[in-house]
């Protein structure tokens, strides 16, 4: 039976768009909504390293990235890096895409996160599908990766996440920066990817995915070791888990009053869950009685 959004009905199609076809059948064609885009956007990356306030900067990016301009998308991965004397330190990687020219990037970044530090040679201007590469780490002078299908560097990875709702102490940063010195942190990313702008403004029942006003960024904790270290996943996992564990307790707390305001949002998003289980048991049960 192939079926189209009118034949499967708005519930199935809920949960495909929101949570993939896997779980339904085999997604055969879709269509995508076309937005407009600048014949020109800019790009940068930023390394800094402890010496020059990387944590600090972190610190300040959680205040501003969730309310930057829509045009503006800026992240932050935070690896282990070595000085030029041998020492490891860590690095925080300021990585960005710019609906717009260098001139209006240069003043949003001077209004809003001057401590950055941003210059005119920092920036690049490209084309949209060049930055698509750019994020890749592939040169911009051709599309054809774009149309490689096959993964030429095997590896592996373990990831785990946090919804963050509310700005996380320097401390909280400081302490997780030692544990990259372990063995096992030698390939491992902290990724803070900011919400807020659009994101926001999608109502929580839209997709299943209730995580969007009121959340600043999403942590991504990552590990990652090659294929001839196999024998060593469980160790990089464990490691992972570490971080994960050592930075939750450093996601602030609620006390008083907004224990009630957090009650009431767990339970607003309980609801939201509970909602989406109730569609997707329907879901299915139509489908196996189809």
């Amino acid at each position: 039976m192939i079926l189209d959004r009118d034949s499967m009905g708005e519930d199935l199609f809920w949960a495909i768009r929101g949570g993939g076809g896997s779980s339904f059948g085999v997604i055969l064609a879709w269509k995508v909504r076309l937005v407009d885009i600048p014949k020109t956007v800019t790009v940068f990356t930023i390394h800094r390293d402890l010496e020059k306030n990387a944590t600090q900067l972190i610190h300040r990016w959680q205040y501003v990235a969730p309310n930057f301009d829509e045009d503006l998308f800026l992240r932050v991965i935070a690896t282990r890096n070595t000085t030029w004397e041998g020492t490891m330190t860590n690095c925080a990687t300021f990585n960005s895409v710019f609906l717009g020219d260098i001139d209006r990037l240069l003043a949003m970044m001077q209004e809003k996160f001057p401590e950055l530090g941003l210059v005119r040679e920092d920036c690049t201007e490209m084309t949209w599908i060049q930055s698509i590469l750019y994020n890749n780490g592939f040169p911009i002078d051709s599309l054809e990766p774009l149309l490689d299908r096959f993964q030429h560097d095997v590896g592996y990875y373990k990831g785990k996440s946090d919804y963050v709702q509310k700005p996380i102490p320097i401390e909280g940063f400081e302490g997780a920066w030692s544990l990259f010195y372990e063995p096992e942190g030698k390939s491992a990313e902290l990724l803070l990817t900011p919400y807020g702008g659009r994101m926001a403004e999608i109502p929580n029942n839209e997709t299943p995915f209730p995580h969007r006003a009121g959340y600043l960024y999403k942590m991504h904790h990552m590990v990652f070791w090659e294929a001839k270290e196999v024998d060593k996943a469980d160790k990089y996992i464990s490691w992972v888990r570490k971080l994960y564990k050592y930075v939750t307790p450093s996601l602030p707390q609620s006390t008083g009053k907004e224990d009630m305001m957090w009650f009431w949002t767990l339970l607003i998003h309980a609801s939201f869950y509970l909602i989406f289980l109730l569609l997707c048991i329907r879901i299915r049960r139509r489908r196996m009685l189809n």
